[in-house]
């Protein structure tokens, strides 16, 4: 279970839980304020030093099995410390100029990869590119594209999505947001950008009812944090988890009603 996962009635809200979860969005507007991250294990056994938070593994690893990959999707750029992405912006910026790295690096603490919930992949050849690899819409990258937001990842920067995300298109770079939020997004076709804003209409006494056939039913709704007078949220004796945005608020998931598989989802 990770640690944002609670079976609780009552939630105290302090300003530091906008800056820990899944749903963070991190860009230019939001930059990490908070880098600290926890709990980081290696991809895999082959990739010692490429490194996520637990559950993001976890749920990489069950993609990965979902479609047979077999090492046929190798990682290639994983968890960054600001030391690290510091490090890429320069190196970038001397090697390939100013047009190019502001298109595919982002500026540190402006990163996903600092959250330990992004990851870059590639198809295993020989050469393979580390800041742009290659990841076609065919074969399995593509039945891991199509796979990913079953298992809670999402692929965040959508070539129509640019003008939103402020970054050029990376058919590479995955977002773990966990599920169901991945779903929504996907099946919505939005930016992860667009779904923050999408939550924030919803609140406890009007929450979004995620439903799938009659063995699914979540609640999501968003709770503001530090720009009310809310010092305390209720929540059911369900299991639910929090997520800060980075911007100025809480998104809460409250599990209603699931089938087995989506249970893992949730305990892992």
């Amino acid at each position: 279970m990770s640690d944002n996962k609670q079976y609780a009635d009552t939630m105290v809200l302090e300003k530091e839980l906008i800056y820990n979860g899944n749903l963070l969005l991190v860009n230019k507007n939001y930059p990490l304020k908070n880098p600290k991250v926890e709990k980081l294990v290696p991809i895999d056994k082959a990739f010692p030093d490429i490194l996520m938070k637990s559950q993001a593994v976890y749920m990489l690893h069950k993609t990965l099995e979902n479609i047979g990959s077999d090492y046929n999707i190798v990682p290639v750029s994983g968890y960054r410390s600001l030391e690290e992405q510091t490090r890429i912006y320069k190196d970038s910026l001397r090697d390939n100029g100013e047009e190019f790295t502001k298109k595919f690096v982002a500026f540190p603490n402006e990163s996903e990869h600092q959250t330990g919930l992004a990851i870059d992949l590639a198809l295993n050849k020989e050469d393979i590119d580390f800041i742009c690899p290659d990841f076609p819409y065919e074969g399995i990258c593509q039945k891991f594209r199509e796979a990913a937001p079953d298992f809670g990842f999402i692929l965040r920067y959508a070539k129509e999505k640019e003008e939103i995300t402020g970054i050029s298109h990376e058919p590479w770079h995955f977002r773990y947001v966990g599920y169901p939020h991945s779903k929504i997004i996907a099946q919505k076709k939005i930016a992860l950008e667009e779904y923050i804003e999408f939550i924030k209409q919803f609140d406890d006494e009007n929450k979004y009812l995620y439903k799938q056939g009659t063995e699914t039913e979540i609640e999501i709704y968003y709770v503001p944090v530090g720009i009310s007078k809310i010092e305390t949220i209720n929540l059911p004796k369900a299991p639910y988890e929090i997520s800060g945005n980075n911007a100025d608020g809480i998104i809460v998931t409250v599990w209603r009603k699931a089938n087995e598989k989506e249970w893992e989802l949730f305990r892992n």
